[in-house]
């Protein structure tokens, strides 16, 4: 009752409460009655003149002495006898004449409590300092009538200058990480830094046995001086990686097998993997490269590249993807439909990018993501990346089923032998990479995942592209792409003479008609005469060379047209098949005993390539091998073919 109150932006009195209900009154004569428990719960709302009461910390009040706080508790209970008469509250014991609220004033009440306390033998206490307590009891709690010596903290830098101390911990931070830094070191440097902000002799320097002191208190117990500088990988460190909220904040790199049929360059089948880049937020792949499951871990900057540069702007794309498109059947989306597909395939530079430690980061890998604001953070699979490298194991699974299912689709057909029976298909790199870029577009980013739930909507689950989009307008920014001019820089870069057939890497020949004036002459601005040429390891239809006006200009592989194409998947297939036949010949097989005509050797060849072939290409060759070996069993030469057979497999 009489309390003045603020309420609604104004200054209320409390002029009655009557059944849970407050009456106010303003200063200008409005009236108001408001529920208690809305009034006292309303923004704004607060007792004027009344502070918000303090509350102890726990921890502070246990670490005070014993006799620091049963005399703050004393102090507590001699105010509350000042104020109230009561000195345990209301109800606590009847009142003492010489504290009745009644009879005695406050003032009178303070003298009698400061009489009582010098005859129970306190010192240095009279009114004044009874009143001090009192107030500072309203103004901070309890720990206001703690002994102020007993809440002293002892301080690392004991009583260092502060300027000095901001010296140390700058010297410290400059000096982090460098082997050879002494303490001597960060104190000299500590000592430029002081007299280079404040002026020379201005601020006083505490000794050198202190300013070692010092250096000890204010260094990390983990990080000493000389020491080498703890990263995000450390195992000391809890707590996990911090949840991505953001497209393309956190975007980690995982590696799985593929169990699909390739054949290298060298005719052989090889295994091979997938290292994918997926958003942790979203789930989208923004970058998946192929590659051989033997081959060194693939490059980050080849990584950055393809998830940072927009396909649709990368130099020659477009026709390189109508030219691949037409070499394998069963696609999943026309040509047109890829193209406006990949201009809205999510694509951004991370934040963070996350990889595994065995994959090698070298100084042009840190320089570049330092001048992209990229974050490394190097993470193996058994600490933190389980749950996306479970993801591209899903991805692996899945893209091998849809990878057997084009390759069924490409062998149907008569087979090589002229049996009628369909060969096993041989798919090469170009072919898988491209058919994994199209079912990445057209299934995975469109597949709803269960990690994408919200936790108030369980039952609805998302799709990446989904999610990308979400997040993109709950973020309120949109992660921007590179230019097409950094996707070639990104790759890795070699040095090449420039012939007058242009340049020879990989055997394949790459040309254009940039090098016309360039041809057989050496590069001006190399020491060696070289010419810098920068190169996608996974993809070979395409190089980039630099010329003296200091663009990085594309060359064209000179048969990737040729490659590509129906009649030449065939013949890449039937190659693949004579090589791999030949190299699985036992060495045990005689190659020209004596006795033997020239027909015999021929059979016993026929008969130990079909044997080897049998085996690397299963039962469904078998019927079709024998028919051969009978066909050859009938005298040399060459056999005749059919053409309208022939012409089924173009």
């Amino acid at each position: 009752m009489g309390a003045r109150v603020e309420f609604e932006g104004r200054t209320w009195q409390v002029s009655g409460l009557v059944d849970g209900r407050v009456y106010l009154a303003a200063d200008d004569g409005a009236t108001g009655c408001v529920l208690a428990a809305a009034l006292v719960t309303a923004p704004g709302f607060r007792v004027v003149g009344q502070a918000d009461p303090r509350l102890p910390a726990a921890e502070e009040w246990a670490a005070l002495p014993v006799a620091a706080r049963e005399r703050a508790l004393a102090w507590q209970r001699h105010i509350r006898e000042i104020e109230t008469g009561l000195p345990g509250g209301p109800g606590s014991s009847r009142v003492r004449e010489a504290y009745d609220p009644q009879r005695f004033t406050l003032a009178e009440r303070e003298h009698a409590k400061a009489a009582e306390l010098a005859a129970l033998g306190w010192t240095r206490v009279s009114r004044a300092t009874v009143q001090r307590m009192r107030l500072a009891y309203h103004r901070q709690g309890l720990l206001a009538l703690v002994d102020r010596r007993s809440l002293r903290r002892r301080s690392g830098t004991g009583r260092a200058d502060e300027r000095v101390v901001a010296a140390v911990l700058e010297a410290l931070r400059l000096c982090r990480g460098r082997k050879a830094t002494t303490v001597k070191q960060i104190i000299e440097l500590a000592e430029q830094i002081v007299a280079d902000r404040h002026g020379p002799g201005r601020v006083k320097l505490p000794a050198k046995a202190s300013m070692y002191r010092l250096v000890k208190a204010l260094s990390d117990p983990a990080e000493p001086p000389g020491a080498p500088a703890r990263t995000a990988t450390s195992r000391d460190r809890l707590g996990g990686a911090p949840p991505a909220l953001r497209p393309a904040e956190r975007v980690q790199v995982a590696t799985a097998a593929l169990g699909v049929p390739v054949v290298g360059e060298d005719g052989r089948a090889v295994a091979v993997s997938v290292t994918a880049a997926v958003d942790g937020a979203t789930g989208c792949v923004l970058a998946a490269v192929v590659h051989s499951r033997q081959a060194v871990p693939v490059q980050l900057p080849v990584l950055l590249a393809e998830m940072a540069v927009p396909r649709v702007v990368r130099p020659g794309w477009r026709q390189m993807l109508r030219t691949a498109h037409q070499s394998l059947p069963g696609r999943l989306m026309g040509v047109e439909a890829r193209l406006e597909a990949a201009a809205v395939r999510p694509v951004a530079v991370p934040e963070t990018l996350v990889f595994d430690p065995a994959t090698a980061a070298g100084s042009w890998l840190l320089s570049v993501c330092e001048s992209l604001g990229v974050s490394l953070e190097a993470v193996s699979a058994r600490q933190e990346g389980r749950m996306v490298a479970e993801t591209v194991r899903v991805l692996a699974g899945l893209f091998t089923r849809h990878a057997a299912a084009v390759a069924a689709a490409r062998s149907a057909g008569p087979g090589d032998d002229g049996s009628g029976q369909p060969a096993q298909a041989v798919l090469s790199m170009l072919h898988l990479q491209d058919v994994l870029d199209e079912w990445i577009t057209a299934v995975w980013h469109t597949r709803p995942q269960e990690a994408l739930r919200h936790p108030l909507m369980p039952q609805a689950v998302l799709s990446p592209q989904e999610m990308w989009q979400v997040l993109l307008g709950a973020a309120g920014v949109v992660p921007l792409p590179l230019g097409a001019r950094h996707f070639a820089e990104l790759l890795p870069a070699r040095r090449h003479a420039v012939t007058e057939a242009g340049i020879r890497l990989g055997r394949r020949r790459y040309d254009a008609t940039c090098l016309d004036e360039h041809r057989g002459r050496t590069c001006p601005t190399t020491d060696d005469g070289r010419w810098e040429v920068h190169h996608h390891p996974y993809d070979v239809r395409q190089v980039h060379i630099r010329l003296p006006d200091g663009e990085l200009h594309p060359l064209t592989w000179t048969d990737s047209t040729h490659s590509l194409r129906p009649f030449d998947a065939t013949v890449h297939q039937r190659t693949a098949q004579t090589v791999t036949a030949r190299t699985r010949r036992p060495a045990s097989q005689p190659t020209s005993p004596g006795g033997r005509s020239g027909t015999a050797e021929r059979r016993a060849e026929t008969e130990a390539a079909t044997q080897a072939w049998s085996l690397t290409q299963g039962p469904d060759a078998a019927e079709g091998s024998v028919q051969a070996r009978r066909a050859g069993e009938k005298g040399p030469g060459w056999s005749v073919g059919d053409a309208q057979a022939e012409t089924g497999q173009w």
